[in-house]
C-alpha cells in the first residue's frame, strides 16, 4: 500500500510545484504593483486606448445580433480550414469515402452559408 501511494508522489510534487508558481504569477505582480504605486488611478490610465475616443453608451447596452452572427460564422469557417488541411493530406489514404465525406460537410457549410447570407446576416447599414 505504501509503495502505490510513493508511485504517485512526483505527480503530487509537479501539481504542488504548478500550484505555486501559477500563485506566484498571479499575486506578486499584485503585490509589486502596490508598492511601485502602478495600482493608484489618475486620469491618464482611465483613459480610452482600444479604439481612440469614448464609448458612446453605456457599457451594458446590448449589442446588434448580426455581430454575433458574423462571430459564429467566422468560428465555423475557421473550423473549416481546420479540417480542410488534414483532409488535404491525407486523402490518398482515406480514397472515395474521405473526398465524399469531405464534400458533404462543405455542402453543409456552404447551405449554412446561404442561409445566413439570406437572412442578412452578412449585409451592414
Amino acid at each position: 500500500m505504501a509503495s502505490a501511494a510513493v508511485a504517485y508522489l512526483p505527480i503530487l510534487l509537479f501539481l504542488l510545484v504548478a500550484l505555486g508558481l501559477s500563485g506566484a504569477f498571479v499575486v506578486l505582480p499584485m503585490i509589486v504593483s502596490r508598492f511601485t504605486g502602478a495600482h493608484a488611478p489618475d486620469p491618464q490610465k482611465l483613459a480610452e486606448y482600444e479604439c481612440g475616443f469614448p464609448a458612446f453608451e453605456d457599457s451594458r447596452s446590448q449589442f446588434d445580433v448580426r455581430f454575433y452572427l458574423v462571430a459564429i460564422l467566422f468560428i465555423v469557417f475557421d473550423l473549416e480550414a481546420a479540417f480542410l488541411f488534414p483532409w488535404a493530406v491525407s486523402l490518398a489514404g482515406t480514397g472515395l469515402a474521405g473526398w465524399g465525406a469531405m464534400m458533404i460537410f462543405l455542402a453543409e457549410l456552404a447551405l449554412g452559408l446561404a442561409y445566413a447570407w439570406k437572412k442578412g446576416a452578412l449585409s451592414w447599414e
